[in-house]
């Protein structure tokens, strides 16, 4: 076959379409050119949709919006197949270069005026595959509405930059000219373009950042100002953005757009108003056009007083005793302002007094939290308030001193609840009728060691407060509670030990709610698992039987653990183990002629009991030597109300394929067992039978003439069990049982001898027994007929069990009538 492509190799860029020709000849005959399918990589068929006949002979496929081609080791093309329909393909091929000539062009002006630079990237791919260059043009003034490629463009070195990127750099530059530019690839199969793009300098500007950017916190108003210097060489209007952030850990910037264009400066309202702020600044053309500018500097503003502090400190008072001078000092505590109250400093501090009289006096504090005076008249009023550099506080707090108020016992009770380690619950009540009150102060503090007073000023309608601190809980700690009124502080109340039990808190309404959901779900969860467990143990345990419901378990003591070694021992004798006989295709069926045979063969049968010493080790109605072999056993019982007969009994179990085994018979009593027989070299057991059906197949049967039935027969199945056959026969003391084993014949091939439950197998040579009429005699004329005409195997897959073969011969036996 040869094919014939045109073009044979081509080049195109991504996105576009391209069509190829094809004529195909086999053994020089051309064919058919719709019966050409076309294929892409030997990978993809192409839809017959894009196929086109120029002629009976030519074949024509369109590909449309190609993608790039993807480099595949060593080729960097896509291979194009003509073929038969029949998918015959010939070796030749057309090659498809397809290349990505989407390139982005952006070019940025400087702050300056003086230079542009254009920026662009390349595929890697594109780069394996030729080479690349940018060329230009130059409009006097302006762009066209079409740009377009123009024979006048020249080329412009470009350096290769990380990334795969290339920098052009024109200057000088003319502002106000266009600057059509593209790309263009070169390839030994031809030169592709990009899609040109033309840039006025004058439109791609990057302005230079603002200049001499400062930043402050207004006075008395709280704003932050932010001023700035346009940059140089601007030659349109300019939008300017402001960042600012609080200075800390880091910094979370904040945008804001100058809404005033002409103007340098700006006032942006802020939430933090004594903290350090970091400001920059930036612009670009108003219009939108260019780019916008760098950031400016960074300005920080620096932390002032912004007004006078909103409210003074509060404070405490601590009265101790001076015996030498027979007077009390009193010691003032108070907490340092926090910068949103004192906005956003304190210089100073300034203590008024005033006593009975009109006198007062002031005293100045300029650093610390505390000071100390001696208290030597009955009444004494101290306000403590705050100043910094734009003035005094307004609103202070005030403290009375009473000598008489100090008698007061406004609070009934005190205590306090440990919570943690880190929590302390203090409860008080008050007495009746105790009006008046402004406020409480609870103090406390480590009665073990010398620290610090601690204390809070807690309002008057609360009677519990939990007071958050770090607390050792081998120590002990002193609470006390103080109540304030306008006149003075009354009697404390205290307690320096942890009151046992609970206390009622405002959550304790959601206890009653969580913990019978909790308890529920508990219960439910209980619930689930115990479900869960049952169906699990039903699942894994439903087919396994109570071995105490067995007959043969009846009455043995299972705790023993001399019993079980009984049941599980192994015979002394060596065992071999043999792989499993897996040719198990037919299942035999049992035949029972009604009919009693005129005439029975009085002929003996050979029998070998390779497993078992003697024939009474076998016991009637059980599971026979079940403790030695995994198999089943088949007995059967005669009882006739109070007589006893005796029968003729002829069994055999078929199972070796030695020419040398033959059957065996045993006159038993009818309370007898039926005792299994061995036949051969390597004999095998052949499992009990069932009451289940056996399929008829052909060949070896067994055969059991001449024995009168009594009204009950029983069949041990592999579980076990006695399965009475009492309706199987009627009450008729003449009629005689035939049973029947058959399995297929093969040419010289060891067949499977099985029954369907009891569970066991043997293999022997069907040909052995039937084909020299040894035992076809015994059977009458029907059921030959019938065995001869109607055995056809039914394929069934019955369940195989391991088994073991015994490896010693056994001993042959012989009984004659």
């Amino acid at each position: 076959a040869q094919v014939l492509y045109f073009p044979p190799k081509t080049l195109t860029s991504a996105g576009s379409n391209i069509s190829f020709l094809c004529i195909y000849k086999n053994n020089t005959k051309p064919v058919e050119a719709q019966e050409v399918v076309w294929w892409l990589n030997l990978a993809e068929e192409i839809p017959a949709s894009q196929y086109s006949l120029v002629n009976n002979r030519v074949s024509k496929v369109t590909l449309f919006n190609l993608t790039a081609t993807q480099p595949r080791g060593s080729f960097f093309y896509n291979a194009l197949y003509c073929c038969h329909q029949s998918r015959e393909c010939h070796h030749r091929y057309a090659e498809l270069y397809v290349v990505d000539m989407d390139f982005n062009i952006s070019c940025e002006t400087d702050g300056y005026l003086t230079k542009m630079t254009c920026r662009w990237s390349a595929n890697p791919t594109t780069l394996l595959l030729g080479s690349l260059q940018l060329r230009y043009y130059r409009s006097q003034i302006y762009c066209s509405d079409f740009p377009s490629p123009s024979p006048d463009s020249e080329v412009k070195e470009c350096n290769l930059q990380r990334n795969h990127s290339y920098e052009c750099t024109f200057q000088p530059i003319f502002l106000l000219s266009g600057y059509t530019m593209w790309i263009e690839f070169k390839h030994s199969l031809g030169t592709l373009e990009s899609s040109p793009t033309c840039v006025i300098p004058a439109d791609v500007v990057k302005p230079l950042p603002p200049s001499s950017v400062g930043a402050e916190l207004t006075r008395n108003v709280g704003l932050l100002n932010v001023s700035w210097r346009q940059p140089e060489f601007a030659s349109r209007d300019l939008t300017f953005q402001i960042r600012y952030a609080a200075r800390g850990d880091g910094l979370r910037w904040q945008l804001y757009e100058v809404p005033d264009s002409s103007g340098s400066s700006a006032e942006i309202e802020v939430e933090q108003l004594c903290v350090e702020y970091v400001v920059q600044v930036r612009c670009r053309e108003l219009d939108g056009s260019g780019f916008w500018s760098d950031w400016s500097r960074a300005a920080q503003t620096l932390v002032q007083d912004i007004r006078a502090p909103l409210q003074g400190p509060e404070f405490w008072r601590i009265i101790s005793e001076d015996p030498a001078r027979k007077q009390r000092n009193v010691t003032l505590l108070w907490k340092p302002l926090m910068k949103s109250h004192s906005l956003c400093s304190v210089s100073r501090y300034i203590i008024e007094h005033q006593t009975p009289g009109n006198t007062s006096w002031q005293e100045f504090v300029d650093h610390g939290t505390t000071w100390s005076f001696p208290w030597t008249e009955p009444t004494h009023t101290i306000t403590i308030s705050a100043m910094n550099s734009l003035g005094i506080s307004a609103v202070n707090s005030n403290l009375t001193l009473s000598q008489q108020m100090s008698t007061v016992d406004a609070v009934q009770s005190l205590s306090a609840y440990l919570v943690n380690s880190t929590c302390v619950v203090v409860v008080w009540t008050l007495c009746p009728q105790t009006p008046g009150i402004t406020s409480f102060v609870i103090e406390w503090k480590n009665l073990n060691k010398e620290e610090e007073l601690k204390w809070l000023r807690v309002p008057a309608d609360l009677s519990k407060y939990f007071i958050y601190d770090h607390f050792i809980l081998v120590e002990k700690y002193q609470f006390s509670l103080y109540p304030v009124f306008a006149g003075g502080v009354g009697k404390a109340r205290a307690t320096d030990q942890f009151a046992k039990g609970g206390f009622e808190t405002g959550n304790s309404g959601s206890l009653h709610v969580v913990l019978p959901v909790v308890f529920s779900t508990s219960v439910l969860l209980l619930g689930a698992l115990l479900v869960s467990h049952q169906r699990m143990k039903k699942l894994f345990w439903e087919d396994v039987p109570n071995p105490k419901n067995c007959s043969w378990a009846q009455g043995v003591n299972f705790q023993q653990p001399e019993t079980l070694e009984h049941l599980f021992a192994r015979h002394p004798e060596p065992m071999a183990f043999e792989p499993l006989l897996l040719e198990a295709d037919i299942v035999l069926e049992d035949i029972s002629v009604n009919k009693a045979s005129e005439k029975e063969a009085r002929e003996d049968f050979l029998g070998v009991d390779s497993m078992f010493p003697t024939p009474q080790d076998s016991e009637c109605d059980s599971a026979c030597s079940s403790s030695h072999f995994p198999g089943s056993s088949f007995s059967r019982s005669s009882q006739d109300g109070g007589t006893t007969a005796q029968c003729d009994l002829r069994y055999a179990t078929v199972i070796s394929n030695s020419r040398s085994g033959g059957l065996c018979r045993r006159k038993t009593h009818p309370r007898g067992c039926l005792e299994r027989c061995f036949l051969g070299e390597h004999s095998v057991v052949l499992g009990a039978f069932s009451s289940g059906a056996w399929e008829l197949g052909s060949g070896a049967l067994l055969v059991c003439p001449g024995w009168q039935p009594s009204r009950a027969l029983s069949l041990v199945s592999s579980e076990g069990f006695s399965e009475p056959l009492d309706e199987a026969f009627p009450a008729s003391p003449e009629r005689s049982l035939w049973y029947l084993g058959i399995t297929s014949l093969g040419k010289g091939e060891g067949d499977v001898f099985l029954t369907e439950s009891s569970r066991g197998m043997c293999q022997l040579q069907a040909t052995d027994l039937l084909t020299e009429g040894e035992l076809l005699q015994h059977i009458p004329t029907n059921v030959k007929e019938f065995v001869q005409s109607s055995l056809k195997p039914k394929a069934t897959a019955p369940y195989v069990p391991q088994f073991r073969m015994a490896t010693a011969k056994g001993q042959e036996a012989t009984e004659k009538k």
